[in-house]
């Protein structure tokens, strides 16, 4: 993985933007959770970052065992010759390979049709490849139990372009769900719900439903709830597109400094503008096949 040099240049964002300084009572369903009076962290540290002693949050990780890792420990994915094929005979991925690095960012683009939602249904085991192999956090999902397909979405955070949030659930509801589905404990909801909320900035908003929030506030929310786990890896499909441009902006703000914090994130997007801001590795697809991949590449070549 190439080092960055630096965080990229963003104008001020509009009421859903971020400072472009910043670098990048309960029953059986809801659960009163109590704003933070802090910011992500009383001492500045990230809340999904690894403890104070370098131990990940959560014991049950995908990449719990580096061996079963054929690129090395240091690879979050591996498309390994990934060909898919739906009937009859429409081929959606040919012969794709790649591996992304643990804690690198990468955009995937790529006109409709050209394989990019078939591959994030790969990675998610949503469907298995005609051929080839998956792998995840050091797991091949090709040969992953259906019993251990939980532990794969546990480990892996999703955010949508249409955010998919409850709309009967408050902001802090929505989150605080997640993880009850998860099994985490009341205590840990409590203490999780306030934390990951003002990460995205959205203290004031835990009591808010979202069809009293704005676009970009509704996919700040959608964000909290895909990293309050402290999935090393997130994927991101067409997370701005149905926001405006000053949106837009702070939404990338608030990933970058996601990305920075050690979280692996792969996004897919015709955001072109933002492509060619950020200058991140670009994968792009064309017709099933891997057309290009730059490590600090534009939405075109």
């Amino acid at each position: 993985m190439v080092p960055e040099t630096g965080a990229p240049r963003f104008p001020e964002g509009g009421r859903d933007g971020l400072s472009s300084s910043i670098p990048v009572q309960e029953d059986d369903t809801h659960i009163q959770v109590t704003p933070s009076r802090e910011g992500a962290d009383g001492n500045g540290a990230h809340p999904f970052a690894p403890d104070g002693n370098g131990a990940a949050p959560r014991g049950d990780r995908l990449d719990a065992t580096p061996a079963a890792d054929p690129a090395g420990s240091g690879t979050m994915i591996v498309l390994e010759r990934v060909t898919k094929i739906y009937e009859p005979n429409v081929v959606a991925l040919d012969d794709v390979s790649f591996t992304i690095d643990k804690g690198e960012f990468v955009f995937v683009v790529g006109a409709s049709g050209s394989g990019k939602s078939t591959m994030i249904r790969l990675l998610l085991k949503e469907m298995e490849p005609t051929s080839g192999r998956v792998v995840v956090g050091g797991r091949d999902l090709t040969r992953l139990k259906r019993s251990r397909v939980p532990l794969l979405r546990r480990n892996v955070g999703c955010v949508f372009q249409d955010f998919k949030l409850l709309p009967n659930r408050t902001a802090g509801e929505n989150i605080a769900y997640a993880l009850k589905v998860q099994g985490e404990s009341k205590a840990s909801i409590r203490r999780n719900v306030p934390e990951v909320l003002s990460l995205v900035g959205l203290s004031d908003k835990t009591g808010s439903l979202p069809d009293e929030l704005s676009g970009g506030e509704q996919q700040r929310v959608s964000i909290a709830r895909a990293v309050v786990n402290h999935p090393p890896l997130l994927i991101c499909d067409e997370p701005t597109g149905n926001l405006d441009p000053d949106t837009s902006v702070g939404i990338m703000q608030l990933l970058y400094r996601i990305n920075r914090a050690g979280t692996t994130i792969l996004m897919v997007t015709h955001d072109r503008e933002m492509v060619d801001k950020m200058r991140k590795r670009v994968i792009a697809l064309e017709d099933g096949r891997l057309a290009r991949d730059e490590r600090r590449g534009g939405y075109t070549s």
